[in-house]
């Protein structure tokens, strides 16, 4: 029997002796739903090729190798997509957005917390009947697939961030290279001067500016020293986490609203409220007024946690 585990650094370190041999397996376990605009009027070719994005994508998403390393079933980081067809240009043209969550589990405990999640604007591609996904590392091939693998490359980074420091830079660097082979492409997201930097080229170069560091620290720290440690040390996990929330301070400072810092912070509000709402007054009073500085949009909603 497979018993408690962790991921540290790049691979999970199990727990226990397994008495059977676990079948291998991708790194993605990825649930895709597609929606379409009601108002769109659909006609019988578009929908039988809307009907057919949705598996292809799973597929592409699932099936693919993503890293070297050897994933078995249990390890597989836990994901969904949805996509939405907002407009019909032309028969197989598509255009709307993408919404991207993605988990991990905390140590100890059936709970699952947040590691990314990211509403993309830009999407827009062509899909044609039967059309077969392909990713390949150096090649732009089509615009759905840059897509999704630049999000996968995403998920793998923060998800590896959160069990080894930095852990994630190679899966970053190669999103990173995504985004380069894709500006020459029509569709937008991928270019400094699209979307008001809330695009996938901010996303990642953002990710790997050296001043946004400690926000791969807080990665790191919040999740592997915090959350991991609440099952045995409820306080310790509680001011771990508190003491490194403090160091996203100078980010806000010279870069407020920047789209990594509102990724992470609008994916653990909820966390944080339900995590401080036990603690002493004064630990509540400190983490209260430090959010707000962080995320003074949400300011009233971290308020919650004093009366709760």
């Amino acid at each position: 029997m497979l018993e408690k585990f962790i991921r540290v650094s790049k691979l999970w370190v199990i727990a226990a002796v397994m008495t059977v041999t676990s079948s291998k397996a991708q790194e993605l376990l990825c649930e895709v739903n597609l929606v379409t605009d009601p108002k769109l009027q659909i006609t019988t070719v578009d929908k039988d090729i809307i009907d057919n994005i949705t598996n292809v994508v799973k597929e592409f998403m699932n099936n693919t190798r993503w890293t070297k390393d050897e994933f078995e079933i249990e390890e597989r980081i836990n994901c969904i997509i949805q996509l939405s067809i907002e407009n019909i240009p032309s028969t197989g043209q598509y255009s709307g957005s993408i919404q991207i969550n993605a988990t991990r589990p905390v140590y100890n405990s059936n709970y699952t917390t947040t590691i990314f999640s990211f509403k993309d604007n830009n999407l827009d591609f062509r899909f044609d009947r039967n059309q077969i996904l392909q990713y390949s590392p150096n090649q732009f091939r089509d615009n759905l697939t840059s897509i999704l693998a630049f999000y996968a490359y995403m998920i793998l980074g923060y998800d590896y961030d959160s069990f080894s420091l930095e852990g994630g830079t190679k899966y970053f660097e190669m999103a990173q290279q995504i985004v380069t082979l894709s500006q020459g492409g029509e569709g937008d997201g991928w270019r400094s001067n699209d979307s008001r930097k809330r695009n996938r080229f901010y996303l990642i170069d953002n990710a790997l500016q050296q001043y946004f560091s400690p926000l791969r620290k807080v990665y790191y720290e919040y999740h592997r020293k915090g959350l991991d440690i609440l099952y045995t040390d409820i306080a310790k996990g509680r001011n771990v986490i508190l003491e490194t929330l403090k160091e996203l301070e100078p980010i806000q400072q010279s870069r407020p609203g920047s789209v990594n810092m509102q990724i992470f912070l609008s994916s653990k509000l909820n966390e944080l409220k339900g995590l401080f709402s036990k603690a002493e007054m004064a630990e509540k009073n400190e983490i209260v007024a430090l959010l707000k500085k962080l995320d003074p949009a949400n300011g009233t909603k971290y308020e919650e946690i004093l009366t709760a």
